[in-house]
């Protein structure tokens, strides 16, 4: 906790003691004290509303309650210069920021480690996310789902929890058949053989480069194969190409995984029938129609589920339960899924499932990415120009770089859909958000190069540090200590944006300052704290852009 969170709890306690020696409730009664930072800068730095929710049991006026408060408050405590009672009963605090100045030393000491907290207390999350089907290239969906599910691994872990980062690998349903039977057509076409092509096979141009690799290793050997065992080989041979391009591809996007986990392996393992014998013995299943049926209905969903089908295969649902009940037995608290808009309708029956298992449904966790419109010189790009098909990862990063792809994908709540201006992602401008807050880290490297040729350096001297006087310098200490909550609150919240909007206004706040005040001037003091405060912005301009997967360039 640092020294601004501790003022907050110390002034928390302070009205609560208030509360107390005015007599407006016995200890037992005395709700939770809530501190928030008002929308307009004139009302204080921190307010509360507990006057008025105190109204109905003190029995009294919400502004004569704020009174009784403030007459009781110690202020000194608490580092409060002012307190004003506002509207029905508000009650503004506005802080003596000099203590604010400790936040440099914090940050320049901790160095990539502030802002981190233990709020998680080693939580074991487990957060699957892309998991796109190994049958062609990532497409711009994937892409904000990889984006999005990166950053939010990246500040659970900041924040105090155990993370796996984990990709489903669907490779054992029927899409595996056809993308085994789109590559031996393609095969069979580069031999000069006729082969019907498959009416719901893929056309992408990954089926017939992986037919041209086969035929460059293994010539027209399988020609000679069985169909079934041509169509394992194929199948195995395609899943392996097409996973290495995928993990090629979310390595240049710079999201790593911890598990790859194999859909396949699971009925290999026998991890499904175990699964489905468990709801059995649990009471929650029963046979109609020559089918399984799963009794969702009972946990709140519209309709119960199928598990097994009359002919004996398995509901795409199925080995989903199984792989839900196998994460939690790898001793993971809470599961985080980031699934697209078109998975929206799924959950009811996901957390409905688990219910059955006998797992709290509030252990599942779903954050749905919301579709993604490309515009560039003003129009809607629906196609690749290269393929005709839909743009691909790789393509938007060899467009736009892989910075402005990870902010833009990562600004906006992933549940709000989102339009990418391409235009605007290169654009070197202050209009370009991402480029506006590379900018600022840019800056200050500038600043620190002029600094060395006239043998200015940072300082630790406290009365160096306390020249650091101006509105906007302690604004930007405030700024600066609130870094670690807000990391906390996008943690607990599953919001990465809130990462991104702390970015920008920390930049705009830096911008401002910069435009309006000289760093280094004629006096060595002064401009050794500011370049100290300097320092400290630009570590944590460094810090919050690493949690959402972009690079802190020094040069611009």
């Amino acid at each position: 906790m640092n020294s601004l969170e501790q003022r907050k709890e110390t002034l928390r306690e302070e009205i609560r003691q208030a509360i107390l020696k005015a007599n407006l409730l016995p200890e037992s009664d005395v709700p939770e004290v809530h501190l928030e930072v008002p929308r307009e800068k004139e009302h204080g730095d921190w307010a509360t509303n507990i006057a008025m929710k105190l109204t109905r049991v003190a029995r009294r006026n919400p502004r004569e309650i704020a009174a009784a408060i403030v007459e009781n408050l110690d202020q000194r405590k608490a580092s409060i210069r002012e307190v004003q009672i506002a509207g029905p009963g508000f009650i503004n605090f506005f802080l003596d920021r000099s203590f604010l100045i400790k936040i440099i030393d914090e940050v320049r000491e901790k160095k990539e480690e502030y802002g981190k907290s233990y709020e998680g207390q080693g939580k074991k999350v487990n957060i699957e996310f892309v998991s796109a089907n190994p049958t062609g290239s990532l497409h711009l969906g994937h892409a904000r789902g990889a984006a999005v599910g990166d950053a939010l691994c990246n500040i659970l872990d900041a924040a105090g929890y155990d993370v796996t980062r984990e990709y489903y690998i669907n490779d054992a349903g029927n899409q595996m058949q056809m993308m085994a039977l789109s590559i031996e057509a393609r095969y069979f076409e580069l031999l000069g053989k006729e082969h019907s092509f498959p009416e719901d096979g893929y056309r992408g141009q990954e089926m017939i480069q992986i037919a041209k690799e086969i035929v460059q290793d293994q010539g027209d050997k399988l020609l000679e194969m069985e169909s079934a065992q041509r169509l394992n080989y194929l199948k195995q041979v395609g899943r392996d190409k097409l996973l290495a391009k995928i993990k090629s591809d979310l390595e240049r996007f710079r999201v790593p995984f911890n598990v790859w986990f194999s859909e396949l392996s699971m009925y290999e393992s026998g991890v499904i029938e175990e699964t489905i014998n468990e709801l059995q013995e649990r009471g929650y299943t029963y046979e109609q129609d020559g089918a399984l049926w799963l009794k969702t209905t009972e946990f709140g969903d519209d309709k119960d589920r199928v598990l097994v089908k009359k002919d004996g295969s398995y509901t795409y649902f199925t080995p989903d339960i199984a792989y839900h009940r196998n994460k939690f037995g790898r001793g993971h608290q809470l599961l985080i899924n980031i699934w697209g808009a078109d998975h929206h309708g799924y959950i009811p029956r996901m957390k409905s499932a688990l219910a059955a298992l006998g797992y709290n449904s509030d252990q599942l966790e779903i954050v749905i990415s919301q579709m993604v419109k490309l515009y560039q010189g003003g129009e809607l790009v629906k196609m690749s120009k290269r393929t005709g098909k839909a743009v691909t990862l790789q393509e938007l990063m060899n467009e736009v770089g892989v910075d402005a792809a990870r902010y833009f994908f990562t600004m906006r709540s992933p549940d709000t859909h989102l339009d990418f201006d391409m235009d605007l992602a290169i654009s070197k401008s202050n209009e370009n958000p991402v480029y506006y807050v590379q900018y600022a880290h840019a800056r200050i490297t500038s600043v620190f190069r002029q600094a060395k040729e006239k043998g200015l350096q940072t300082t630790n001297e406290p009365t160096k540090l306390v020249k650091l006087q101006l509105e906007q310098e302690l604004d930007l200490l405030q700024k600066l200590a609130e870094f670690p909550r807000d990391i906390a609150q996008a943690a607990a919240q599953l919001a990465p944006h809130r990462v991104i909007r702390y970015l920008h206004e920390l930049a705009t706040q830096f911008h401002s300052y910069y435009n309006a005040e000289r760093v280094i001037t004629e006096d060595i003091e002064l401009s050794e704290a500011r370049l100290t405060l300097l320092d400290a912005i630009q570590q944590v301009i460094r810090n919050g852009l690493k949690l959402v997967g972009v690079s802190a360039p020094d040069r611009m």
